[in-house]
């Protein structure tokens, strides 16, 4: 049995896209609406929507000298609702084997030093995350197994067990475009035809199937009572 708690949990799913008819922002709703049937309160976090700027400002630069600096009031709140969460979700393209620079931005101003790292025990500590990353790379291309890696490294070793986090996991999503690409053996980029009709309805009806087993292993995860 999963651990009982009075208090309803609450997951914080953040968007990391610049449009909200993509496939990122219905991935994250699909996510949201299944932590919620888990029994989840889902704080949804849509950086471009609610106008998150990533890119660093004095106010919020790490004071190494003083870990109790007070940051701008913007990433103060965004602070505290990663507090108030008891588990996190990040939803995002993945660019050059990596995050875009809007969820890294976030993560530069907000998890800061002080707050997500640069205490023996971190504020974030115990708190559990899920990546879900989505590729344009179609599932067999040999790029994905070094992707997988380096995503693992950066996301769950470089940041979330950092600050403090006792569980991160990666869920990469290939095929995540229309037109599937991939490269051959001479590193050229092979594009090919649009998918349409019933073909399209099953990849995207695959993709959906897809991101529900990330979820539910995330939720089976979670700690169980003594």
């Amino acid at each position: 049995m999963r651990q009982h708690d009075s208090r309803a949990r609450t997951a914080l799913v953040v968007v990391a896209h610049h449009r909200n008819d993509s496939l990122t922002a219905h991935t994250a709703r699909r996510a949201a609406a299944q932590l919620e049937t888990a029994g989840y309160r889902v704080d949804l976090l849509d950086l471009h929507a609610e106008g998150f700027d990533p890119r660093m400002t004095v106010a919020d630069q790490p004071d190494w000298g003083d870990r109790e600096k007070r940051y701008s009031e913007e990433v103060h709140a965004h602070m505290q609702r990663v507090l108030d969460a008891d588990a996190v979700v990040a939803v995002f393209p993945v660019y050059w084997l990596g995050v875009p620079a809007l969820l890294k931005g976030w993560i530069d101003r907000v998890w800061n030093y002080g707050f997500a790292y640069g205490r023996s025990k971190p504020h974030l500590a115990g708190k559990r995350i899920l990546w879900l990353g989505l590729a344009g790379a179609t599932a067999d291309d040999p790029i994905v197994a070094g992707m997988r890696s380096i995503l693992e490294t950066s996301l769950s070793e470089g940041i979330a067990y950092y600050c403090g986090f006792s569980h991160s996991t990666v869920g990469l999503l290939t095929d995540a475009e229309e037109r599937p690409q991939r490269l051959d053996a001479e590193g050229n980029l092979l594009v090919g035809d649009a998918i349409t009709g019933a073909e399209r309805e099953a990849q995207y009806t695959a993709f959906d199937r897809r991101t529900g087993e990330f979820v539910e292993a995330f939720l089976a995860e979670e700690p169980v009572a003594a």
